[in-house]
């Protein structure tokens, strides 16, 4: 071989081999999307279809982090609207607290009054952290609410300096079986904490802003099993005692909207329904008009497991983003249900996870944590996902015109997104303008709102039209009057004759 031609074939080889590797290194493509995030959809026939990723990786806080010491474990956030965050570490007994950019600063351990001393238990002993395992953040009093479930105390901090403001022990008045052990909470703008207790069937506990049991709320209902069912139905009393009782699936996590509704998940496979938005009275109001909120559609070969929802957070603005235990993904809904976007997964590469715990906007990005790895990512939208984000938004606020231009930016990057043409026909029906709408709703495949689209341009059609059918139907009346008429005078002359 010639020197020349081996210095080409040495280039070429050379050139595919960084190729090969490439996946292995921290890239984005032209449009925004990072290697580890494949996005996706589904369409109406419930198939899923590649989309842009809605998020690539910004910032990984990790030991590195932080001052003094290490992670021991992650397994909770909470953010505020200022944008701090705060990671549970039950392993060390903490709660570290970040700024938005990903630097640390603080940590909760011992807890101290207001006069900057260690406060005390009853027995004399420091007040400390055990296992923290779930925070949350009232932005309308200011104050950071920590469950720690080894404790079996919820405790109540200053926002601004973390001293303590009063501890809420276990409730003396509940009336459920399964032991308090709050591991994780939310607390509405009247005070009212919402607390999930592992392994409980009874539904999520619901305290009074003084602590005390207000009751149970929100129980999730088992999905029926038709053969268990049959057996029972015709198994006599002592058989039904060995079959045993189907229990109400626990929670697992709960969040809190704009509106003050409670959002919660389960990831027990015996659940009917995955993701709920409960009302005052803790009946199920989540609104899904295309799918079930359940995740994945369908299970693959090589994982026969239904998704598991672990954590939930919502928007201002209603969009859900919901983990997935099962395969490591983030699924984003917005208020109507419609799936915005998935991505994520399992897998050795940097911004893929090894065990994910717990997901909380931040502002328009995401803050997603990983016990195993003992780290939180950051995460910002790309401009796909910037773009669905802002969509949904203007939609929710009412902004029609806003909405169609984010709406239009997203078939742009995707042309495929029925969300986006679903959108665009929803803008224009509230704007009477049916037959466009019907036009997008084709397209968007929503036999629901093409139908809603299809009634009102036909009830436009008839109030244009009604001059021609008016005199249509006075031609008519006027020849069958003609006809009797004569029907009458040709009866009558041959009466006289």
């Amino acid at each position: 071989m010639k020197k020349g031609t081996f210095k080409r074939v040495t280039a070429v080889i050379g050139a595919l081999a960084i190729l090969a590797a490439a996946p292995l290194t921290n890239a984005y493509a032209a449009d925004g999307t990072a290697y580890e995030y494949e996005g996706y959809t589904y369409d109406y026939w419930g198939n899923a279809q590649d989309t842009p990723a809605a998020f690539r990786l910004a910032t990984i806080i990790n030991d590195e982090s932080l001052v003094g010491f290490t992670f021991g474990s992650i397994d909770d956030v909470s953010t505020s609207k200022d944008g701090r965050i705060f990671l549970c570490d039950k392993l060390s007994s903490r709660v570290n607290i970040f700024d938005e950019n990903g630097e640390f600063v603080t940590s909760i351990k011992v807890l101290k009054t207001g006069v900057g001393k260690i406060a005390l238990n009853p027995d004399g002993s420091q007040m400390s952290l055990i296992e923290p395992s779930g925070t949350w953040y009232q932005e309308k009093t200011k104050e950071l609410y920590i469950a720690d479930s080894a404790n079996k105390n919820v405790y109540v901090l200053d926002g601004e300096t973390y001293f303590l403001n009063r501890v809420l022990p276990a409730p003396e008045n509940m009336t459920g079986v399964t032991e308090y052990a709050p591991s994780k909470i939310t607390v509405d703008n009247a005070g009212r904490i919402y607390i999930v207790v592992a392994s409980s069937y009874e539904g999520i506990v619901e305290l009074n802003p003084d602590g005390s049991f207000s009751g149970y709320y929100g129980v999730n209902e088992p999905r029926i099993n038709l053969v268990q069912y049959f057996w029972k139905s015709i198994a006599t009393d002592k058989q039904k005692e060995k079959m045993g009782k189907t229990y109400a699936p626990g929670f697992t996590n709960v969040a809190l909207d704009s509106e003050g509704f409670v959002y919660a998940v389960t990831k027990e496979t015996n659940a009917a329904t995955k993701l709920f938005r409960l009302n005052s009275n803790g009946e199920n109001v989540i609104r899904a008009e295309s799918f079930d909120l359940i995740g994945d559609l369908h299970l693959s070969s090589n994982n026969s497991r239904d998704s598991a929802f672990i954590d939930v957070s919502v928007t201002d603005y209603g969009v859900a983003a919901v983990l997935d235990e099962t395969k490591g993904r983030i699924f984003l809904y917005d208020f109507d249900g419609n799936m915005l976007n998935a991505f994520g997964g399992y897998g050795y590469s940097k911004g893929q996870f090894k065990k994910p715990t717990s997901l909380s906007w931040l502002g328009t990005n995401l803050v997603v944590t990983d016990t195993e790895l003992r780290c939180a990512y950051i995460l910002t939208p790309t401009d796909f996902g910037r773009a669905a984000l802002a969509a949904s938004e203007a939609y929710y606020l009412g902004q029609w015109e806003k909405a169609t231009e984010f709406f239009n930016e997203c078939i742009k990057l995707n042309a495929n997104y029925e969300v986006a043409y679903v959108g665009l026909g929803k803008n224009l029906l509230m704007q009477d303008r049916y037959e466009d709408a019907m036009y997008y709703f084709k397209l968007g495949n929503s036999r629901l709102y093409y139908s809603k689209a299809y009634k009102g341009y036909r009830g436009e059609q008839i109030r244009e039209k009604f001059w021609i059918f008016a005199l249509v139907f006075t031609a008519l009346m006027v020849l069958l009057v003609r006809s009797e008429v004569k029907y009458h005078k040709k009866n009558r002359k041959g009466e006289e004759s």
